[in-house]
């Protein structure tokens, strides 16, 4: 189920004849939406890296076969994926980036510690060699701390780091299950009793480092901002702070470039506001869609608009 579906659509699309790219396409919900609302010349262009997303947004999006292109691609590349398809502006891009439904639906991919039998792959483009199982093999004790601190901000990092290295010297990490149980012993009684399943911080820490999630995001964010036309929109939703910090950021410095000292009378390092930011604060999920799609609970949407 897709999150913060019509508010997203509804920030997203400025003009119905416009052109709109997805860069997180998963199974096609939000595409589907945007393209439903297209006239004329509204054009979808959708991208992923991931080969059975696109295979299921393609099937999700037959009905609008005519006004929609999928592109295998990481986002990051979204201006050359553009280019190779003879556009190098458009109308609004959104960004959708929690793991995708389908990914979390189909345990044997990896991503999910509910499932205690599948693979530790988590690889969202499985053209890619290195997957989470070798990260919990090679890394050191260090590097897993490292990891699991910065991108799970997990209190008991350094604990887990250290049971994980414990495990893998009896014998190799090979399903969720087994590393469950790991990270399980290195955090204390009382913690796992009251703090949601034990292993949510560290899945996503190897996540986010198995496929570079936040350089990706922080490395595309201006590009993106550049590619929109007059008055165009990018829309992006988070599901942790470490994303929303980096949106954050960096739409408000596009928003207010200027370096100049505060007490200078006026601006002289020429840099000029590339837009302005809609969201003073992020746009929550309601409390109906809370109900019906508990992955909803973290998200947040941020919107930027290309000076007109």
């Amino acid at each position: 189920m897709s999150v913060l579906l019509q508010e997203t659509v509804d920030n997203l699309i400025t003009k119905t004849d416009g052109i709109y790219v997805d860069g997180t396409l998963g199974g096609g919900g939000h595409s589907f939406e945007i393209c439903s609302r297209l006239t004329g010349g509204g054009r979808l262009i959708g991208i992923d890296q991931d080969a059975d997303a696109i295979a299921a947004a393609t099937k999700r999006l037959e009905l609008y076969k005519d006004r929609v292109t999928i592109l295998r691609s990481n986002y990051r590349d979204i201006k050359n994926q553009l280019a190779s398809v003879g556009i190098d502006k458009v109308d609004g891009i959104m960004l959708d980036l929690g793991v995708s439904s389908y990914q979390l639906d189909t345990p044997e991919r990896g991503f999910t510690y509910r499932d205690e039998n599948a693979c530790l792959d988590m690889r969202m483009d499985q053209r890619q060699d290195m997957t989470a199982k070798d990260i919990l093999q090679n890394y050191s004790e260090q590097e897993l701390f490292r990891m699991i601190r910065d991108y799970g901000e997990d209190r008991f990092a350094k604990n887990i780091a250290k049971h994980i290295v414990q495990a893998r010297e009896k014998k190799p990490i090979e399903t969720t299950g087994e590393l469950n149980e790991i990270i399980r012993a290195a955090i204390p009684a009382k913690v796992r009793a009251t703090g949601g399943h034990p292993a949510k911080r560290t899945y996503q820490a190897l996540r986010i480092e198995l496929n570079h999630e936040l350089d990706v995001l922080q490395d595309s964010l201006d590009e993106m901002i550049e590619l929109l036309n007059p008055g165009g929109r990018l829309c992006i939703i988070t599901f942790q702070s470490l994303e929303d910090r980096i949106v954050k950021n960096n739409f408000k410095k596009n928003e207010n470039p200027c370096t100049c000292p505060s007490n200078f009378p006026v601006c002289v390092c020429g840099n000029v506001s590339k837009g302005k930011v809609i969201t003073r604060k992020p746009i929550l999920p309601s409390e109906e869609e809370l109900e019906v799609n508990s992955r909803s609970k973290s998200a947040k949407l941020r919107v930027f608009q290309r000076a007109e």
